[in-house]
């Protein structure tokens, strides 16, 4: 975390622990397979007390016997838990707001330092919402658990002094500002389509607007209202495009890469374009290629790698917008400006729209889409 845990803090982890939160069936490793606490004690203990997190729900509560298993829910790993409530800065008395109750953990800690009938957590699950309710009434901790959209907040006990989200957002809903207090902070993860990187720290004005920097090192399930699921060949590709053609000097992997603030720059410019790589694609000459395409599915690229030559690479763009140019132009802007990272951008919400920035909130950072 960098800083020293506040002793509430530390007090709150061992009266409200891990272990009395995560349930008795949790999923491991790259396949997400079922460990039983009752049949597997020892894989299971070994997940609760490590410092990752959890899977704890997969296909939003649909396990197939058979299929693909993908992640829903999970317990956040504690170091992550931990730097988001010292970056809120909850004290004794501070009304609180959480968007995605999960299995009831964080709001039980938040209960601890905010006191009880302080915090109000919401849950879009039903099933979750009932057993981390379930959860925070055995361990004896007051916390409102609702059920319902965390896009819109929690009126009902409004006004806030903190609202934390526990999944990631593309988009602040602006319930949430209405409903913090002003001088009141709002701390989600945040997620572009091109990338799932940071935690944007706001702090709420008179005008319920909200604006403050990012900071890296988050990633957290996308908020379930604004998840997009989309295929190149299912959803964008269709047999009768007629692509443009053209040559780049910039490597596709550039944008894409291990470079996690490169990748960050990438999204806070593209808002709404996302991208996919598809190896060996029985193309003759191409060994790679890097899909770009946009959320609205109406303009696309592709980037063509032979496998021998890092100086020149094919480029193919279809629809009203060109989005390899698009991308070129971002890669230069974030060069230019000295390949900042997450914690030089930020963000300024209002009614009418979401501005980022450099540095300074009127040092504007250009966006298409």
């Amino acid at each position: 975390m960098g800083t020293p845990m506040r002793p509430e803090w530390e007090r709150a982890a061992w009266v409200v622990p891990r272990s009395a939160f995560v349930p008795e069936r949790v999923y491991l490793g790259d396949k997400l397979e079922s460990c039983d606490r009752a049949s597997s004690p020892e894989a299971w203990l070994r997940a609760v007390y490590a410092d990752d997190s959890v899977v704890t729900q997969v296909n939003d509560g649909s396990d197939p016997d058979d299929g693909e298993r993908w992640a829903s829910s999970s317990a956040s790993a504690p170091s992550i838990v931990f730097r988001m409530l010292h970056m809120l800065d909850v004290h004794d008395g501070h009304r609180v707001l959480e968007i995605g109750t999960g299995t009831g953990w964080n709001a039980g800690l938040l209960a601890h330092v905010a006191g009880p009938g302080n915090v109000t957590t919401v849950e879009v699950d039903p099933v979750l919402a009932s057993e981390a309710g379930g959860r925070l009434r055995e361990e004896g901790v007051t916390v409102d658990v609702v059920t319902g959209d965390g896009a819109e907040g929690y009126a009902g006990n409004a006004p806030y002094d903190r609202l934390v989200a526990t999944c990631s957002v593309r988009s602040v809903p602006h319930p949430w500002l209405e409903q913090v207090k002003p001088g009141g902070v709002i701390l989600t993860p945040w997620e572009s389509p091109w990338i799932c990187y940071g935690l944007l720290r706001m702090t709420v004005d008179d005008t319920k607007s909200a604006s403050g920097p990012f900071s890296p090192h988050s990633a957290f399930m996308l908020m379930r209202n604004q998840r997009t699921d989309l295929r190149i060949f299912r959803d964008v590709v269709r047999d009768d495009h007629q692509p443009d053609e053209s040559t780049t000097t910039l490597p596709p992997w550039r944008v894409t890469g291990d470079d996690l603030a490169a990748q960050f720059a990438m999204g806070m410019q593209l808002r709404d374009v996302w991208w996919t790589w598809h190896d060996n694609p029985d193309v003759e000459g191409v060994a790679s290629r890097l899909w770009l395409s946009t959320t609205d599915a109406t303009s696309w690229a592709a980037v063509d790698w032979d496998g021998k030559t890092d100086a020149r690479f094919t480029a193919w763009q279809y629809g009203p917008r060109r989005l390899w140019n698009e991308a070129e132009t971002a890669y230069a802007w974030w060069t230019l400006h000295d390949r900042p990272g997450p914690e030089r951008f930020g963000l300024t919400v209002t009614a009418t729209g979401e501005t980022p920035w450099l540095d300074d909130p009127d040092q504007l950072v250009p966006t298409t889409g």
